[in-house]
């Protein structure tokens, strides 16, 4: 009995490893929006996510998808992100991603900071979301600038 169950338990991956997971994952998430795919986006939010915005926290799911849909509207997504850094905790169940928000021709107008939590073996949600304004001297909130 012992040994069966042994040889069910999945090795958690190395830092590295879930690092790049992260990264991946943040970057298929950025794709939702530039695909127009609200549904897509929705299945990378943890069911308690919480998305800090101008009239405060979307707290849970539901309500993050259904204060994003605006976003989703229109055939041109209004700003796009990419990961430029991704921290992962020792343990490997929760992940910083931060990077550059952009305006649709390209300017940076803002940085964003994600949280995802390891919620299955390469599986990662986003439980936290904020974004913040691009600092003076050209540096972005969250990367020591």
């Amino acid at each position: 009995m012992l040994l069966a169950a042994c040889g069910t338990t999945a090795s958690r991956p190395s830092r590295d490893e879930a690092a790049r997971e992260v990264e991946a994952a943040e970057r298929a998430f950025a794709q939702t929006m530039a695909r127009r795919d609200h549904a897509a986006f929705t299945r990378f939010l943890a069911d308690e996510a919480i998305f800090f915005g101008d009239s405060g926290p979307l707290r849970g799911k539901a309500a993050v998808a259904q204060g994003w849909a605006p976003f989703f509207k229109g055939t041109t997504a209004p700003f796009s992100w990419e990961p430029e850094r991704v921290e992962v905790l020792e343990s490997g169940t929760l992940a910083l991603s931060t990077g550059p928000v952009r305006t649709p021709d390209g300017k940076i107008v803002g940085v964003f900071n994600s949280t995802w939590r390891r919620e299955a073996p390469g599986t990662w949600r986003v439980v936290f979301d904020k974004g913040g304004e691009v600092c003076d001297g050209g540096k972005r909130g969250g990367d020591g600038g």
